[in-house]
């Protein structure tokens, strides 16, 4: 993105904050239209007949004027970046999704999700061995040049990103090692949790990445968690449960994973005697809400077990997830040539 350019810059942003369009929509108004002030002088029925579709959409310039403003200030007094869905250096696994963002914002080095990635995702609640074997496998990822992400949260992503971490302080070759990358459910300024500032400034120190597709000053809200799973899930070919319950947001992004035709491995440790304690309890709570909600029979369905069911391989440790990533990228040179 060319920052000199402060008029494209703003009516980029301006298409960004337009929730009701669709990645296709923002794309027409931006090939059809000139700057942001030509934006906001249509009306809802104008920009209709331009997308091609009736919209209802609630439409408001003065404030959109004023939001995309007060991006600017913040992207500009925190050394933010953005990059666009045409933009060359748009990570290409999240083009291939159903629903990528229309703009990524972020701080740090975004070249590193050009390289191999794997996510890594679980419970808040972690217990048993699951730490230790998340810092592990995630060590070990980085070490062999992987780029790891996962969501910044407590439990197995606070793990999955120190582990990567750890592997970059070791490392001899700093430009070998694999970094790691967080992806928040909040604008870029909005550290969620709040208490992960200071890892969030070894994930930058150590050469990595943070990510959101939501504007600064944003802050987190439910369904952007959800969001935000579909883009862990988008940004490599290979996602990983570490330890997960039944219907947690891991499980989701798992779900999104499987949508997009990427592999999903789950690791022996989320069916060790703590996880299947937590789960069942879980469990057991879930089926106490079916009773008054008939929506809990999906996430009663969706925990590892199913996927190792559908045919989700079970890793030990890193060693095992490369034999299998080797075997698939094997069995698929096979199949082309």
């Amino acid at each position: 993105m060319i920052k000199s350019d402060k008029d494209y810059t703003l009516f980029v942003l301006a298409l960004s904050r337009m929730t009701f369009l669709s990645l296709k929509e923002k794309f027409i108004l931006l090939n059809n239209i000139d700057s942001l002030y030509d934006l906001v002088i249509l009306s809802i029925e104008d920009i209709s007949k331009k997308i091609g579709r009736k919209s209802r959409a609630y439409w408001n310039p003065s404030e959109l004027i004023r939001m995309v403003k007060k991006d600017l200030y913040l992207i500009e007094k925190m050394n933010i970046s953005f990059v666009l869905y045409n933009e060359s250096n748009y990570p290409s696994l999240l083009k291939e999704i159903s629903d990528p963002p229309f703009l990524l914002f972020y701080r740090g080095d975004i070249k590193v999700l050009e390289n191999n990635c794997v996510s890594v995702v679980g419970t808040r609640k972690i217990v048993g061995p699951a730490a230790e074997e998340c810092f592990d496998f995630s060590k070990d990822a980085a070490l062999d040049g992987i780029t790891v992400i996962s969501g910044l949260a407590y439990g197995v992503d606070k793990k999955a990103h120190e582990g990567a971490i750890e592997a970059f302080f070791e490392a001899n070759d700093k430009n070998l090692v694999g970094k790691t990358v967080a992806v928040l459910p909040s604008g870029i300024d909005e550290i969620v949790p709040s208490g992960h500032k200071r890892l969030v400034s070894k994930i930058l120190s150590s050469g990595g990445c943070i990510i959101s597709e939501y504007p600064p000053g944003e802050g987190a809200k439910p369904y952007r968690f959800v969001q935000r799973n579909r883009i862990i899930a988008g940004l490599s070919l290979n996602t990983v449960i570490i330890q997960a319950p039944p219907g947690s947001g891991a499980m989701l992004t798992a779900e999104f994973a499987v949508d997009y035709n990427r592999e999903v491995m789950v690791h022996s440790v989320a069916f060790c005697e703590e996880s299947l304690r937590i789960s069942t309890f879980v469990r057991n709570q879930l089926l106490l809400e079916a009773k008054f909600k008939e929506s809990i029979e999906k996430k009663l369905n969706n925990d590892p077990e199913y996927y190792v069911q559908d045919g989700a391989k079970i890793i030990k440790s890193y060693a095992d997830y490369k034999l299998i990533c080797n075997k698939i990228k094997f069995a698929q040179k096979t199949l082309f040539d």
